[in-house]
C-alpha cells in the first residue's frame, strides 16, 4: 500500500450542468487512464455508464474511480522530487432527485472540488451540495467552470460564494481574458501567468510574465490572498509587511492548506474543462491543499456492547473498521458493496462483522472500481475505497468491522421521499419478478420506499421527484425486464400534532385463562425545537416521566414500540405522522396479565384516541422553486406561479436573464416545466428542490381526506 500522505480521496459535486462529468473525464484522460476523451452530449463518458445516463446526458448514480497522478511537475512534466499521488474520485450527480447520491458520497470523502459554472454561478443545487459538506465537515476547493462561455465571469462567482454560501472564497488564479478569448490564468502564488496548449489537448502549458494590464489588480488579489491565510502562519503577515518578496511559494501553500482543511477558506480556482484549460492545474491543488487521510482526525464511533466511544486512526495496524455507503447490483458480479475503510487491513477471502445485522459475512473479492468496471485487488487498507463480493445481506450504513473490536460508525442522513406513484405488473405472471426487481432497487437506492396499500392491494413507490421515478420504472423494465402499468404521481402528504393533551388508556380484555392488561397515562403532541434541532431525521421524541415503578421497566421499550409503529398511519388519512413526542408518566400493571403485547397494543389504541384529540393537521411538501426566463416573460412567470400557490421571494438578473425564486407547494408543480416552455417559448427553464412541509389550507386538506376516505370505501 502507498503512503498514504500521498492518497486523496475526493469527490466533484455541483448544480446540474455545471460540468462534473465532463472534469471527471479530463483528469481519466489527464492521468492516463483513459486515451480518448468521451463526451457526456455523446453519451460516451467513462462514468456515466447507465443506459438512461447516456440517453438523457445526466449523472444519475454516483461512479468512483481510481486514478494516480505526477505532482510536483515543472511545466507538465515529472522531475526528481515528482511524487505520485493516488486519486479516489466519486463523480456525482448535480440533479436534485439524486441528491442521496451526493449524500452518501460525501460521508466517506475527505475532500470535495466544488464545481461552479461561471455564467450561472451559484445555483439551487450548489446551495444544497454545500450544506451536504458543511454537515460532513469536507474541506473544498471551488473550480470555476465554463470560463469560454458568454457571460462568464470569475469574480462574480466568487462574490456570490461569499454571500450566498457564506464561505471564505479566496481566488488563487485570475482569467486571462473570458468568453473566448480565456487563454489561461494568473497564478496569484507565483505570479506567473499559465497559457495552455490546445494541440496537445492542454496537457502542456507555458509560463508567462503576468500581462501588463492586469499587474495591478494581481497584485490586489495576492495581497487579499495573503491577508486571509495570514492567521494560520504569523510569520507571513510579518514578512508580507516588510518585505514581500521575501515569502516563499511554498511558505504560502502550507498556509493555505492548513485553512483549506480547517474549513477556513475556499481556495478558488478557473477554466473551462471542455477546452481542456484549467483541470491539471486543479488536480495539483488536490495534491496541495486537500487532505490525505491521515491529516483527518481519527473517526470515532461507539462499541455495540457498552456504548462507550471508541477512536479508530487511519493506519494499517488497528482493527478493521469500514462504512458501507452504496450497494450496486452488478450483472456478472451480483450484489457489490463499495466501502470506506477508516482502519485496520482486510485480505480477500477473510471475514468481518456487519454490526447492524450482528452476522459474520465472508468477502469473497476485493474491487477497486473504475465506473462500472471492476479491477480484483488481494487486499484493501486504511484510507482506501473499494468494492467487495459476497454479502448475503447487507444495507447503505452499515459498518463493517474485526469481529473482536466491534465499532459502530454514523449514519448518513437520508431525505425523506415527497411523490409517490402505485405501479402494478402488466401480467400477472410478472408479480414475483416485478417483487424483485423492486427489492433489489430499495436495497441500492435508500430514499426509494415501497409500501402496499392496503385497500387498493397496489405497491406504491416513493422517491425523491417526478424523475426519480421515471428511471427507476425504467431500470425495472431494462434490467429487470418486468414491464408495469403506473398511476398518476401523488403527492407524499403527512399529518402531524398541533397541541399537547394528556391523555389516560386502559387495555382490558378477558379471555379464558390469561387476560390483557395495561393502562398508561401519556402526553401526546408535536416534538420540542431543541430537541429537532438535536435529533435531525428523527421523528418521534419519547420521554420516560415514571417514577415509583407504576410501571415496570421492561414494558417501557414495548410502549416506545406501540407509538413509534403507529406513526406510519395517522389519524385524518393514514398518511405518516411528523415529529411526535410522547411523555409516558403514570400508568399500573396486572401481575400476571400485563406482558409486552399488552402494553404496545394499549400504546397503539391509546395513540388514536389521543391523536383525535391533539388538533390533527394535514402537512403538504413546498420546494423551492427557481426560474430562469428573459425578462419579456416575468409576468407570465410570476402570475403563473401565483396561481400555483407560489411564495414568491425574490428576483435577480443573472447573464441576462431573470431569476425568479419561490416556494410552491409540491401538488401545484405537476406539469410545469411544459407550462413554462408554453409560456416562455421554450426559453425559460426551473429547477426544484424540497424545502420543507407546511399545514395545507383547509380546503386542499379536506379535499385530499375526502379523496382517500373515498377511495378505501371503493
Amino acid at each position: 500500500m502507498a503512503d498514504l500522505k500521498f492518497q486523496r480521496n475526493f469527490g466533484i459535486a455541483a448544480h446540474i450542468d455545471a460540468g462534473k462529468t465532463t472534469t471527471t473525464e479530463r483528469i481519466l484522460r489527464y492521468t492516463g487512464m483513459i486515451h480518448k476523451i468521451g463526451e457526456v452530449h455523446d453519451g460516451a463518458a467513462t462514468t456515466d455508464w447507465m443506459e438512461q445516463e447516456k440517453e438523457r446526458g445526466i449523472t444519475i448514480t454516483s461512479a468512483a474511480v481510481s486514478c494516480q497522478w505526477n505532482f510536483p511537475t515543472v511545466l507538465g512534466k515529472a522531475t526528481a522530487d515528482t511524487k505520485k499521488y493516488y486519486f479516489n474520485i466519486i463523480d456525482t450527480p448535480g440533479h436534485v432527485d439524486f441528491t442521496v447520491e451526493v449524500e452518501r458520497s460525501m460521508r466517506v470523502l475527505d475532500g470535495l472540488i466544488a464545481l461552479f459554472s461561471a455564467v450561472d454561478g451559484v445555483e439551487p443545487q450548489s446551495e444544497t451540495v454545500w450544506r451536504q459538506a458543511n454537515r460532513y465537515k469536507v474541506p473544498r476547493i471551488g473550480f470555476v467552470n465554463k470560463m469560454d462561455r458568454s457571460g462568464a465571469d470569475f469574480l462574480m462567482v466568487v462574490r456570490q460564494v461569499k454571500e450566498m454560501l457564506g464561505a471564505k472564497a479566496v481566488p488563487l488564479q485570475l482569467p486571462i481574458g473570458a468568453e473566448d478569448n480565456f487563454k489561461g490564468v494568473v497564478d496569484l502564488i507565483k505570479m506567473k501567468g499559465i497559457i495552455w496548449h490546445m494541440e496537445t489537448e492542454g496537457m502542456t502549458f507555458d509560463e508567462i510574465p503576468v500581462p501588463e494590464d492586469m499587474v495591478e489588480e494581481a497584485n490586489e488579489w495576492r495581497q487579499n490572498l495573503i491577508e486571509a491565510v495570514a492567521e494560520y502562519d504569523d510569520k507571513l503577515l510579518e514578512k508580507f509587511f516588510d518585505d514581500p518578496s521575501s515569502i516563499s511559494e511554498d511558505e504560502v501553500h502550507e498556509a493555505i492548506r492548513k485553512a483549506c482543511i480547517d474549513l477556513s477558506i475556499v481556495p478558488m480556482m478557473c477554466g473551462s474543462s471542455f477546452k481542456n484549460k484549467g483541470v491539471q492545474t486543479a488536480l495539483d491543488a488536490v495534491c496541495r491543499y486537500l487532505p490525505a487521510p491521515v491529516d483527518i482526525d481519527a473517526v470515532e464511533g461507539i462499541n455495540p456492547d457498552n456504548g462507550e466511544t471508541v477512536v479508530r486512526k487511519p493506519e494499517a495496524s488497528e482493527p478493521f473498521a469500514a462504512l458501507a455507503f452504496k450497494i450496486m447490483t452488478d450483472p456478472f458480479v451480483g450484489r457489490l458493496a463499495f466501502f470506506r475503510v477508516y482502519s485496520g487491513h482486510l485480505d480477500a477471502g477473510s471475514y468481518v462483522l456487519n454490526v447492524r445485522s450482528g452476522k459474520k459475512e465472508r468477502i469473497s473479492r476485493i474491487m477497486k472500481m473504475f465506473a462500472n468496471k471492476q479491477n480484483p485487488i488481494d487486499f484493501i487498507e486504511a484510507g482506501d475505497i473499494g468494492a467487495a463480493v459476497g454479502f448475503k445481506e447487507i444495507k447503505t450504513g452499515d459498518t463493517l468491522c474485526d469481529e473482536d473490536h466491534p465499532i459502530v460508525l454514523e449514519n448518513m442522513f437520508i431525505p425523506e421521499p415527497v411523490i409517490s406513484v402505485a405501479v402494478e405488473p402488466k401480467a400477472q405472471a410478472d408479480v414475483d419478478k416485478m417483487g424483485m426487481a423492486i427489492a433489489k432497487l430499495v436495497e441500492e437506492d435508500p430514499t426509494l420506499r415501497v409500501k402496499t396499500d392496503e385497500e387498493t392491494g397496489q405497491t406504491i413507490l416513493s422517491g425523491m421527484g417526478e424523475l426519480h421515478l421515471e428511471i427507476i420504472v425504467d431500470r425495472m423494465r431494462r434490467e429487470f425486464k418486468v414491464e408495469v402499468n403506473q398511476g398518476a404521481p401523488q403527492v407524499a402528504y403527512k399529518e402531524a400534532f398541533q397541541s399537547t393533551i394528556e391523555h389516560r388508556e386502559t387495555l382490558k380484555k378477558q379471555t379464558g385463562g390469561r387476560g390483557k392488561f395495561a393502562d398508561i397515562v401519556f402526553e401526546m403532541g408535536p416534538a420540542d425545537e431543541e430537541w429537532l434541532k438535536e435529533n435531525p431525521g428523527k421523528q418521534m421524541q419519547f420521554v420516560n416521566d415514571i417514577f415509583g415503578g407504576s410501571i415496570p421497566r421492561e414494558f417501557v421499550p414495548a410502549i416506545q414500540k406501540g407509538f413509534e409503529q403507529s406513526m406510519s398511519s395517522g389519524i385524518l388519512a393514514n398518511y405518516p405522522v411528523e415529529h411526535m413526542k410522547i411523555r409516558v408518566f403514570d400508568g399500573s400493571f396486572h401481575q400476571v396479565d400485563s406482558d409486552s403485547m399488552s402494553f404496545e397494543l394499549c400504546a397503539k389504541s391509546g395513540f388514536r384516541e389521543a391523536g383525535r384529540k391533539a388538533k390533527p393537521v394535514l402537512l403538504e411538501p413546498i420546494m423551492r422553486v427557481e426560474v430562469i426566463t428573459p425578462e419579456q416573460y416575468m409576468g407570465d412567470v410570476t402570475g403563473d406561479l401565483n396561481r400555483r400557490r407560489g411564495m414568491l421571494e425574490g428576483m435577480d438578473s443573472r447573464a441576462g436573464a431573470q431569476v425568479i425564486k419561490a416556494k410552491v407547494p409540491l401538488s401545484e408543480m405537476f406539469g410545469y416545466v411544459t407550462q413554462l416552455r408554453s409560456l416562455s417559448s421554450g426559453r425559460a427553464s426551473s429547477t426544484m428542490e424540497f424545502s420543507h412541509y407546511n399545514p395545507a389550507p383547509n380546503n386542499i386538506a379536506e379535499e385530499v381526506i375526502a379523496r382517500v376516505k373515498g377511495k378505501s370505501k371503493d
